[in-house]
């Protein structure tokens, strides 16, 4: 399906010369002297990167062709990343440029939802509230207040985030693995 300007609007995802794209922002814009257009930015799948481009009217866009899937992560072998398909057993390996920065979050047994663009895996997303144990973290000194202040607090899978001075080491945290911080402690 193709889209014309008048379909666009923020979060579709779409695909130019081959590429698929989300559109994170839209602009319409309509000046006094013309015709209408649609200005938007939209960020690449596949790299990252963010690109604008105008639409006029009669300028069309192809619908990629994209499939999400819910696996579970099982393992980090030290070169890929293993998940299995929850409904069909099937496993796949994924390098750590595949899976990127949201490694960082990610327990075994965890699910997870895998981007496809045409049949190959292009992106990794992981739910945006996860509970970790704190792993280390430096012990609390009389005077250390509970409002304020923060400590650096490594979590189970690694990641370091700032955390208030009462939580613990062994503690369970909540995180938001979107902004990389500190919730609050799981009781």
């Amino acid at each position: 399906m193709a889209y014309s300007m008048s379909d666009l609007k923020k979060g579709l995802k779409v695909e130019i010369e081959g590429v698929p794209y989300k559109i994170v922002e839209y602009q319409h814009v309509k000046p006094g002297k013309g015709a209408a257009f649609v200005r938007v930015k939209m960020k690449s799948f596949f790299d990252g990167r963010v690109l604008e481009k105008t639409f006029h009217a009669g300028d069309k866009c192809e619908e990629p062709n994209l499939q999400e899937k819910n696996m579970q992560y099982l393992y980090h072998d030290g070169d890929h990343f293993q998940f299995m398909d929850v409904e069909s057993y099937e496993q796949i390996a994924l390098s750590d440029e595949q899976v990127g920065d949201v490694a960082k979050w990610m327990t075994d047994g965890m699910t997870v939802s895998i981007l496809f663009h045409n049949n190959k895996a292009i992106s990794v997303d992981v739910p945006q509230v996860v509970e970790l144990k704190i792993t280390e973290t430096p012990p609390n000194f009389k005077g250390d207040t509970s409002s304020g202040s923060k400590k650096p607090a490594t979590l189970e899978t690694g990641a370091v985030i700032q955390i208030p001075y009462h939580v613990l080491e062994g503690d369970v945290v909540r995180v938001n693995t979107e902004l990389g911080e500190y919730i609050e402690k799981v009781k």
